[in-house]
């Protein structure tokens, strides 16, 4: 959910502003709401006003409020418009005995206050590096009692320590690999100025508690790709962009770097808001002028009382440049479109040969463009090298498709043939008896009564009069062969002639460790080993390549009457084999 909407964008998420302790709350969300922002990160409380934990006094007057009133903006305001920032100088880990006990005090105090406002997601920042077990602790106890709230782990992308380590080794460029670098290593094997260690530790102490986010803070020098590309398969909820790393563009106005711009943009595409920190480092060229002259330009809105109006905010240039490169984002492909709900969902594989497909799980393969449009130029091209020139206008050619559903196979064939002008004729096979009523429609609306036969059965049990040229399936399935192809075109295969053409002619399944922190956190809800060990289908979006394209260890087994896979990791960590004999997942034969 955006934390604000945007009238002249859609529903679209885009930017919040950080701003210091304010003397007027009220005032200040004023001016960022009219400069152009969509929300705003500011304390909770004084950030640097050190608190005791709370205790009775002595003479019975009351404490002082530790913040400010929940009176101040109605709860749509609280929750739609306001991200918590919790007081820096809290440190649960620190050496300081007293620190310490002040710290988890202050740390539970201020989450709990901003669970009560309803805030959408409060931001935190890791004081001690890998030295946040404490944290982690009071993090996971809290997180535990929460219903809406998030909690954003602010990090930097590159620490300070890791970008001079990096650019003394001459390791910060494209293409360079994080997980090689061997200085500043702990003792546990993990770098300790590594910024995604850090998350990593207090995640993994939290037990990938999905109220944990990332706030993740662009760098002045970036890192390299393979750095970068780890961020994507965690919950980086936004970006922060500090204003002094920008740069003054010829015409004095803020920009960023190319690289910069890349960066952000990639974060953007993946749904990522921004959050500009820090104070104005730049005027506008003729805010400049203007003050040089002595003048100052105020406005005051009718119903509020601002000293500045939205295009004379300081961080209104800002906001400018933030606008500009959201609009440069191109909008999604029409086959993004079509996939805009799959991504990262898990979906267990189909069962075709158990279970018939229904209509609408057939009209979402049929918007498969690309894959129909392979089939098509494959069936032209067996036809072209089957039939010569001289014999297109006398011989026929015989194509099955087995497993026809409801006709796409059909109609990119009879498209092939038509494309290079030679005589077909089609067996359509299949065993839904639901989609051959449609294949019988599309018999008499399209015209293929004297091209296209169709057949009512299972393929491995009918018995084809005469055989074909051409032998067309698509059992591919969702990985390997979880359709059960082999099986399948096995006994299909006594359609074919001796010299006959078996599209798709062969096929090789690889595979690709990667990490992803929805996905994992999908499987964990349930709670089970089952769900863990089944191979599900997702569209993969927000992800981390962990090597590349590969073979890893994988067997396909099988009994009278199911198929399965086992597989197991032998490097960088040996896991034992999972699914074995089918205990969690298994396709029926």
């Amino acid at each position: 959910m955006p934390l604000g909407k945007r009238t002249d964008f859609g529903d679209a998420k885009f930017a919040g502003a950080e701003v210091e302790y304010p003397a007027d709350l009220v005032e200040t969300l004023q001016g960022i709401l009219i400069c152009g922002f969509d929300f705003m990160a500011v304390p909770l409380t004084n950030p640097h006003k050190r608190r005791s934990p709370p205790r009775p006094s002595p003479t019975g007057i009351p404490a002082p409020p530790f913040a400010r009133s929940d009176l101040l903006l109605n709860s749509a305001q609280w929750s739609g418009q306001i991200v918590g920032t919790i007081s820096p100088w809290i440190q649960p880990d620190a050496d300081d005995p007293e620190l310490v006990r002040d710290s988890e005090a202050a740390l539970r105090q201020e989450l709990e206050w901003a669970a009560h406002l309803s805030l959408q997601a409060c931001m935190l920042t890791l004081p001690h590096g890998l030295r946040n077990a404490n944290y982690a602790r009071i993090l996971n106890q809290v997180a535990n009692g929460l219903s809406n709230m998030t909690l954003w782990l602010r990090i930097p992308m590159l620490s300070i320590a890791h970008q001079a380590a990096s650019e003394a080794e001459g390791t910060l460029s494209e293409g360079s690999d994080v997980h090689t670098q061997p200085n500043g290593v702990s003792v546990s094997g993990r770098r300790e100025d590594d910024s995604w260690e850090w998350w990593n530790q207090v995640r993994c102490l939290c037990g990938h508690q999905p109220k944990l986010g990332l706030a993740l803070e662009l760098p002045e020098s970036l890192p390299s790709r393979a750095h970068i590309q780890r961020w994507l398969g965690e919950p980086v909820k936004v970006i922060v962009v500090p204003t002094s790393i920008f740069v003054t563009n010829k015409r004095g106005y803020p920009t960023l770097t190319r690289p910069h711009q890349e960066v952000l943009a990639l974060f953007m595409s993946h749904n990522v808001q921004v959050i500009l920190s820090g104070d104005a480092k730049h005027q506008a060229p003729e805010s400049a002028e203007a003050a040089s002259n002595g003048e100052v330009a105020v406005a005051q809105p009718e119903g509020a009382s601002l000293h500045f109006a939205g295009e004379t905010h300081p961080l209104r240039i800002y906001w400018d440049y933030l606008s500009y490169l959201f609009r440069k984002q191109q909008g999604p492909s029409e086959q993004e479109q079509l996939e805009l709900g799959y991504r990262d969902y898990l979906q267990a594989p189909l069962q075709p040969l158990q279970d018939n497909l229904e209509s609408q799980t057939y009209e979402t393969f049929e918007k498969d463009a690309a894959k129909y449009i392979a089939y098509e130029n494959a069936v032209h091209a067996a036809l072209l090298d089957r039939v010569p020139e001289p014999e297109a206008s006398t011989r026929e050619t015989l194509l099955m498709v087995v497993g026809a559903g409801r006709g796409p196979l059909v109609r990119a064939s009879l498209q092939a043939a038509a494309r290079a002008g030679r005589k077909l004729r089609v067996y359509a096979v299949e065993k839904n008896p639901n989609a051959v009523v449609t294949l019988q429609n599309l018999v008499v609306s399209e015209g293929w009564g004297e091209a296209v036969t169709i057949i009512s059965a299972d393929m491995r049990s009918w018995q084809a009069p005469e055989q074909a040229d051409i032998l067309v399936s698509e059992l591919l399935g969702s990985f390997g062969d979880n359709e059960l192809s082999p099986e399948c075109l096995d006994g299909a295969q006594r359609f074919l002639k001796e010299d006959g053409i078996s599209i798709p002619y062969a096929y090789t399944s690889y595979m690709q460790p990667i990490t992803s922190t929805k996905l994992w956190n999908d499987v964990k809800a349930y709670n089970d080993l089952e769900h863990f060990e089944t191979p599900y289908v997702a569209k993969l979006y927000r992800f981390t390549p962990l090597a590349p394209t590969q073979a890893v260890h994988m067997w396909r087994c099988g009994a009278h009457h199911k198929v399965w896979y086992e597989w197991g990791l032998t490097a960088p960590a040996v896991t034992p084999i999972h699914n074995p004999c089918g205990r969690s997942y298994y396709v029926g034969l």
